[in-house]
């Protein structure tokens, strides 16, 4: 055990690689010379691309204006007879006027303070952001910025509601979406709800995350 004061093996095996590097010049970047994407390069292909392998990975997926979000979220709540729902920093606040759910905001969120695992164990559904969506995997990728929150937000709720906005967080591909994603965040990267299958490939979902995803393209 080391004091507050003393480094780590850790901290003194990466301060002498720092030391050891500080002078050496920049490695020159690699060529890549293979497809960036598989995709014709237009919006309502990659769009359509996106819908088909979010369900295909059994996603639920919705198209919405940007007017009609609130009473679509209203209305998956009351379908899943969802009553709580956890709020991160950040989320539009007008989402979530329509529903009738209490809602539970997590620490940074207006008048929130830290759900604990066992608040979020009890909390029916999450609403959120994200940070863009890939069409070719039918991927959501989510970094804990605005609207998304930490992990747990996302992985305890039974039911996520993720709203993507396709102006400007659809890519086509995963090379695509790599430059755009910061590494040094917590990125959670989500095909579907979370499922895994036993020996004998009989599917069981919510093991690892929510059972129920839907998907909303918002397209105005």
């Amino acid at each position: 055990m080391t004091s507050p004061t003393t480094p780590s093996s850790r901290e003194r095996i990466l301060s002498r690689v720092r030391k050891a590097l500080v002078d050496a010049p920049e490695a020159d970047h690699p060529t890549r010379t293979y497809f960036q994407t598989h995709t014709a390069d237009d919006p309502a292909t990659i769009l359509d691309l996106l819908h088909e392998n979010l369900a295909d990975y059994r996603a639920i997926v919705h198209r919405s204006q940007k007017s009609e979000l609130p009473s679509l979220i209203a209305k998956l709540l009351k379908e899943h007879r969802a009553r709580t729902v956890a709020i991160a920093p950040g989320l539009p606040d007008t989402w979530l006027s329509d529903a009738a759910v209490e809602q539970r905001p997590d620490e940074g969120a207006a008048g929130g303070t830290p759900l604990t695992s066992y608040d979020l164990d009890g909390t029916d559904a999450v609403v959120t952001t994200c940070a863009l969506a890939i069409a070719e995997t039918g991927t959501i990728v989510l970094d804990g910025g605005p609207g998304q929150g930490r992990r747990a937000l996302t992985l305890v709720p039974d039911l996520h509601i993720c709203v993507v906005r396709t102006a400007d967080q659809v890519v086509a591909s995963v090379p695509q979406a790599l430059p755009r994603l910061d590494p040094t965040r917590p990125l959670t990267w989500i095909s579907g709800p979370s499922a895994t299958s036993d020996i004998e490939l009989d599917r069981v979902e919510g093991v690892h995350g929510p059972r129920t995803l839907h998907v909303v393209l918002l397209t105005g």
